[in-house]
């Protein structure tokens, strides 16, 4: 019986690379790194064959290809469904690397894309986590993969370990939603972008505490 997979990489596991480019309708962030590791038992105690990742890089690949947009969240939901109001990025593509999947992913100019770039921006280090489906043998091997998507998460503050919501902590902590509405309502001001990033810092900070 196939179950959800996720698996989490921080920023630094993952070698995340932040890319700009300038187009018509101004700067579009990206992001780019390991999506998800092969041919090693990860932080879960699975894992998952080069073959296996290969496989279903390739499917995921095929669907962008034939006009499938694949679609990624802030956090992680406990299904493998996609909640729209939690969008902010999609992948353009995957490819393989070694055993290791990578992907690139372009930030959307949604609430929660912005929030993930302003606060990338800022030097906030936030992380990767694949959302797949699968079968897992006692020995931990994944048989079967195939990845739904990769969503943006916060750093954790220990290996294996799962950040709480980062809209509802931003929403519920003080400042956190003054901080998102400028995030919002005011582009291309220095100094309420200098508010944003000291604002999102000190609210970052407490999110692994």
């Amino acid at each position: 019986m196939k179950t959800t997979l996720a698996e989490h990489l921080s920023f630094d596991q993952a070698k995340i690379v932040l890319e700009r480019d300038e187009g018509e309708n101004g700067k579009t962030l990206h992001l780019s790194g390991i999506c998800i590791q092969g041919d090693i038992r990860n932080a879960n105690q699975r894992i998952y064959s080069s073959k296996e990742i290969d496989r279903a890089v390739t499917t995921l690949n095929e669907q962008i290809s034939g006009g499938y947009s694949v679609l990624g969240e802030v956090d992680h939901p406990q299904d493998l469904r996609i909640n729209l109001d939690r969008v902010s990025h999609m992948i353009t593509k995957m490819w393989m690397d070694g055993p290791n999947g990578y992907g690139k992913l372009k930030m959307l100019p949604t609430p929660m894309g912005q929030l993930v770039t302003t606060m990338l921006e800022s030097g906030v280090k936030l992380g990767v986590s694949s959302r797949g489906s699968g079968e897992v043998d006692g020995e931990g091997n994944v048989n079967g993969f195939e990845i739904i998507t990769v969503d943006v998460v916060a750093q954790p503050s220990a290996p294996g370990a799962y950040p709480t919501p980062v809209y509802e902590h931003l929403m519920n902590t003080q400042g956190g939603y003054q901080a998102f509405k400028v995030a919002q309502e005011v582009k291309g001001d220095p100094q309420a972008q200098r508010y944003i990033a000291e604002s999102l810092k000190k609210i970052i900070q407490g999110l692994n505490h």
